[in-house]
């Protein structure tokens, strides 16, 4: 951990603690990092993800890295966790996640030394979802790039690939219903992993962490990625939802009604660029935005990388591709 960031600032980029509203009200704090050689008027980007994470984690690596190559950038905390406001805490809201986006560019656009003209969006894992939905209705963001893109509300709402089954979808928003029942009658808010998996006998588990404290004997590969991230000295920061904790247990609901990106129509000639690891378990939700718009995606596989290779590992990151593509703002 350096200075409870678990990356090091590069030498030619400053950083400083800002602080903006969403149009909820809801109080948000970042990380503005500046290029030391800033000139007038330069691109930016808005910077965050993953889900369940915090800015000192992948979100700031990328904003540091992409300063140190001349892009004013902005890593937040989305609302209800980490340095931003927001009651009740560790809550996740489609709707409020992708505002907090268009929030982030509201803040850039007060700055004299932005292009308003030339704002980005880069977005990792859970993030990339609301981040690509902000712009189809935002024109102030003129591209979007993702790293290891999840779409939450087809990951909530219909599991992993698709593979819940339809009594599967209606047990989950059954434990749900009952649930928001039970929080407001013991006024508290249980906390429950964000995507709900079934046991072998079919019987839906609620554990009160995302991550195990300790990895199991044979650990499913999916669970060792991410464990060896959030929960070892290589990514853990004691604000982060997915090294300690988990959300409240109703989050899952609002992605069970709201899809990401339904009108991506909107975004007509802008462009996406899709990162994604060959052998990583979320590849397939970059492959679907490529197919739904495929004139306007870039669909870059990174060889020998899972999903959380691409969370931190600077040698497989491809910064020179993110560099060129920013830089056609």
């Amino acid at each position: 951990m350096k200075n409870n960031y678990t990356f090091s600032l590069n030498s030619n980029v400053t950083r400083q603690k800002v602080k903006f509203q969403n149009r909820y009200g809801i109080d948000l704090v970042g990380d503005l990092y500046i290029p030391k050689s800033e000139s007038q008027k330069i691109s930016a980007l808005v910077v965050s993800g993953p889900f369940g994470a915090v800015k000192e984690q992948a979100s700031g690596l990328y904003a540091n890295e992409l300063a140190s190559r001349g892009f004013i950038t902005l890593a937040f905390d989305n609302s209800f966790t980490g340095e931003s406001g927001g009651e009740v805490r560790n809550v996740a809201s489609p709707e409020i996640f992708t505002e907090d986006f268009s929030a982030a560019v509201d803040y850039l656009t007060t700055l004299d030394f932005v292009d308003n003209e030339k704002i980005g969006a880069m977005a990792i894992c859970g993030l990339s979802g609301m981040a690509i939905t902000a712009a189809t209705v935002d024109s102030r963001i003129k591209a979007v790039a993702t790293a290891s893109m999840y779409d939450m509300s087809n990951s909530i709402g219909k599991g992993y690939k698709n593979s819940y089954t339809f009594d599967q979808r209606l047990e989950i928003i059954d434990y749900l219903s009952k649930q928001r029942s039970k929080d407001i009658t013991n006024d508290k808010y249980d906390i429950a992993p964000h995507e709900l998996n079934f046991d072998d006998n079919g019987n839906l588990m609620t554990p009160p962490q995302i991550l195990p404290d300790e990895l199991p004997d044979n650990p499913d590969p999916v669970l060792e990625t991410f464990f060896n991230y959030y929960k070892t000295e290589r990514g853990y920061h004691e604000h982060s939802i997915n090294s300690n904790s988990a959300w409240t247990a109703t989050t899952p609901y609002s992605f069970f009604a709201f899809d990401m990106y339904s009108h991506i129509e909107l975004l007509k000639d802008r462009k996406v660029l899709l990162i994604a690891g060959d052998n990583a378990h979320s590849k397939y939700h970059s492959e679907e935005v490529a197919n739904l718009i495929p004139n306007q995606t870039e669909l870059v596989i990174i060889s020998d990388s899972d999903h959380c290779d691409l969370y931190d590992k600077k040698e497989k990151i491809p910064f020179d591709k993110l560099d060129s593509f920013f830089k056609e703002l």
